[in-house]
């Protein structure tokens, strides 16, 4: 045991004397390939542990992070050296293979994703879009409510209720102009009823409407009116499409886009590995040996 606190002593003062003496030091040329612990044949040198120690790290901070780094390195490469004697041959293999492999899908994956990048066309046009979309169309059936609506919330002292309550029902012109122009007085608007959002989105932007009262009030043509203990909403429902129904287009619309670049992406792989292949073949850098058995 005192030998063990007495190594652990010698370790941290190292380490203190490195650290103290700035961060930077770890990056010096002289420095390079300096090592500041072994196990077996392994070693683990300065400049491994440079890149870890943050800038803003005090001085204790960094010889502590140090020190527990190295104890963790060791421990790792101790019980490897362990499981390399004590681990069947088999099992080893096994592991060689997988790591192998895993080594082999970075490598690709990471050379295929840049080729990409540099190749793809990320350019869609709204034709090839609804195109996809009126192709597709039985994949989009919705999962969720949709509405088209809009409403304003409100204190619910709020004085002219009823000419509020007006101008979102009739919604002419005059009354977008008005109700514009007072815009700041309300809590929450959302006066865009052409566009489509989810019943669950309008549940949480409205507090007093519930999962309870939602098939209620969330009607087509159905004007609402619900109130909590601060603030008044005032709604008008103008559309409302059900689970299962088709999709509008404009609310798939950025998953079409998607789909399309995720497509296009998927071919240029497989032409990529059709036209590698190929070549190595011409060059003879790939062959098939028959088997004669």
């Amino acid at each position: 045991m005192l030998k063990l606190q007495k190594n652990s002593l010698i370790i941290l003062f190292l380490l203190s004397g490195l650290l103290l003496s700035s961060c930077g030091d770890f990056f010096n040329k002289e420095e390079e390939g300096q090592p500041v612990a072994r196990v077996g044949e392994k070693y683990l040198y300065k400049e491994d542990i440079a890149r870890l120690v943050q800038d803003d790290m005090s001085a204790q901070d960094s010889a502590l992070f140090v020190t527990n780094y190295i104890n963790n390195w060791a421990s790792k490469q101790l019980l490897l050296s362990k499981s390399k004697i004590n681990l069947p041959e088999e099992k080893l293999a096994e592991f060689d293979r997988l790591v192998s492999n895993y080594r082999a899908d970075l490598y690709t994956r990471a050379y295929i994703e840049a080729l990409v990048l540099q190749a793809q066309d990320t350019a869609v046009t709204k034709s090839q879009l609804r195109d996809f979309y009126e192709r597709e169309m039985e994949n989009f059936k919705l999962s969720e409510k949709l509405v088209q609506l809009r409403f304003v919330g409100m204190s619910n002292q709020f004085l002219d209720l009823e000419g509020v309550k007006n101008k979102i029902r009739n919604w002419n012109d005059s009354d977008k102009t008005y109700l514009d122009s007072i815009a700041v007085q309300f809590k929450k608007i959302h006066f865009n009823d052409s566009i489509w959002v989810s019943a669950t989105r309008v549940i949480e932007e409205i507090p007093p409407l519930t999962n309870l009262n939602e098939e209620a009030n969330l009607k087509k043509s159905q004007f609402f009116e619900l109130q909590d203990s601060l603030e008044v909403y005032l709604g008008m429902v103008t559309n409302v499409l059900e689970v299962n129904d088709t999709a509008p287009f404009e609310y798939v619309e950025p998953d079409i886009k998607q789909l399309i670049l995720n497509r296009r992406r998927l071919n240029y792989v497989k032409k990529l590995e059709t036209e590698i292949i190929d070549e190595a073949i011409k060059k003879k850098e790939f062959e098939v040996y028959e088997n004669k058995n």
